[in-house]
């Protein structure tokens, strides 16, 4: 299939499966977490427009989890990105976190996590983004202190194989 094929299916899905911590993010900045929903949210602190301090980027150069639970304030969700304050050590931070750069998303009260695997890079080029993430993985069944494990089903499984 060529790369500009507008029924790219594994890219469709790739952005409707985004759009599940998009929307749980803005209902929590609206209305706040309702009951015992709380969410784990796992993303490459490298990834272009990610903003964090330079000591928690120092800590975490590669990945980070924030859990958005009880402490958190200024939710702000945007089309792309979404920031938050978070308190680290005492200190109060922001962070700044485009939705591409997401790796991981699970609300561990509803059983539910999102897993985006990183695939292989594709060369870049004007129509291409560097670092995008591959097919995203969907856990149904994540455990409280794992955020993605359980029953995963790899939507990988569900393509032709002569493709």
């Amino acid at each position: 299939m060529a790369e500009d094929d507008p029924l790219d299916y594994a890219r469709l899905v790739r952005e409707a499966l985004r759009d599940v911590p998009r929307q749980a993010l803005r209902l929590a900045a609206s209305e706040g977490l309702p009951g015992d929903h709380h969410f784990y949210l796992t993303f490459r602190t490298s990834h272009p427009g990610v903003a964090l301090s330079p000591g928690l980027h120092a800590r975490y150069p590669e990945q980070m989890t924030i859990v958005l639970q009880h402490q958190y304030r200024d939710l702000a969700v945007g089309e792309d990105a979404f920031s938050v304050t978070l308190r680290f050590g005492g200190a109060s931070e922001r962070v700044h976190v485009p939705f591409a750069a997401l790796v991981a998303f699970a609300d561990p009260a509803a059983k539910f996590g999102l897993q985006f695997a990183a695939g292989p890079q594709k060369a870049a080029g004007p129509s291409s983004v560097e670092g995008e993430p591959a097919e995203p993985v969907l856990a149904t069944e994540a455990a409280a202190t794992e955020p993605v494990a359980g029953n995963v089903v790899d939507i990988r499984s569900f393509r032709r194989r002569d493709e």
